[in-house]
């Protein structure tokens, strides 16, 4: 608000052939920094100014920009709205941003496919879809898989079908995916079709859609990953676990693991001791664990991270709420005896 409430001030009192003569990419600049509401108000600046918002490169429609429409009475032509938008923008694309809202129907979806048919063609970079309609997962279409110059992807309730010539996103550096549907088989081919990627976020999954290890480690070049434990495969658990998966993840710098609903009782025990043969020099730095309940396996599970990672800097606990207060006196009394391999790690017990 500050930023445009300052464009104003500028176009009052400055001359005219300033505003007139500012640099494009400087145009471009402001008003990607604006909500997109105020970067269409920028408007009624001045007749130089008419058609400048025509030079966004970064669209974000979220609820902000929803609650802005409920004020304007147009909040049911949402995508009428937004097509006219797109049309209008001159340039490429590095950004759109959109929060579906909780109902929508049969309009709605073939706007979304309309406009993703657009962006492929506008060389795209960043693309986050948000769908909140808890009991209508959206089925993106098959020219979704056409924006090749993905950096960056983030996708809530979707469902993902990759067609059979699909060759992947080679630009892409991280992916995001919450509560996405697809085959067993299809996140392997993704991720395999990735070589670029450095950031998996996988911490909020389908339930009914299990997550293999061995689709995971395709994924050579990860720095990051962010996990649920209890998406995991059970017969991955037992027969590649998951202190393997590190080992087979040599760039991994960053481990997030939640173990929510994750039944440690029922889980199959890792060995305890790891045999040596086991260990592999890891480089992790951090590592954050969720909803630990204490279990020998977890123990099992930091022992082999403390011990295989040289460079490790912290580790923080976050326990589950059924620990009790002796529970985590006892853990934590096992953690301190536990052998460090990197003089500076800390674990913070949360």
């Amino acid at each position: 608000m500050e930023l445009i409430q300052g464009i104003y001030k500028a176009s009052e009192f400055a001359p005219q052939d300033f505003i007139s003569n500012m640099p494009d990419n400087v145009v471009t600049n402001i008003l990607d920094r604006l909500p997109v509401q105020l970067a269409l108000r920028t408007s009624i600046l001045s007749r130089n100014w008419r058609f400048k918002w025509t030079m966004l490169t970064q669209l974000v429609f979220d609820d902000n920009f929803f609650e802005y429409l409920t004020k304007t009475s147009a909040e049911n032509n949402h995508g009428g709205i937004i097509s006219r938008l797109l049309l209008n923008v001159k340039g490429g694309i590095e950004k759109f941003v959109f929060f579906m809202p909780k109902v929508i129907d049969n309009n709605d979806v073939e706007n979304i496919n309309h406009w993703i048919l657009f962006l492929s063609r506008k060389r795209i970079k960043d693309i986050t879809l948000t769908n909140t309609n808890v009991f209508f997962p959206l089925k993106l279409p098959t020219y979704f898989f056409s924006c090749l110059e993905l950096k960056h992807l983030k996708l809530t309730r979707c469902w993902l079908h990759p067609p059979h010539n699909f060759h992947g996103f080679p630009n892409l550096l991280s992916l995001q995916l919450c509560l996405v549907q697809f085959e067993s088989s299809e996140l392997g081919e993704i991720l395999t079709r990735c070589p670029s990627l450095e950031i998996l976020d996988m911490r909020f999954f389908f339930y009914a859609c299990k997550v293999k290890l061995v689709d995971i480690v395709k994924a050579k070049n990860l720095k990051m990953l962010s996990l649920s434990v209890c998406n995991i495969d059970a017969v991955a658990i037992s027969s590649s676990t998951i202190f393997e998966l590190v080992g087979f993840l040599p760039k991994l710098q960053d481990l997030d693991l939640d173990f929510l609903d994750y039944t440690v009782k029922d889980a199959h025990p890792w060995p305890n001791p790891i045999p040596e043969v086991e260990y592999k020099t890891t480089g992790l730095r951090s590592v954050v664990f969720t909803y630990f309940a204490g279990s020998e396996n977890e123990v099992c599970l930091i022992k082999y991270i403390l011990a295989c990672s040289p460079i490790l800097e912290k580790i923080v606990i976050h326990p589950h709420w059924s620990l009790a207060s002796d529970g985590r006196l006892m853990f934590t009394r096992k953690l301190l005896k536990l052998r460090r391999a990197s003089t500076v790690a800390e674990i913070d017990f949360d």
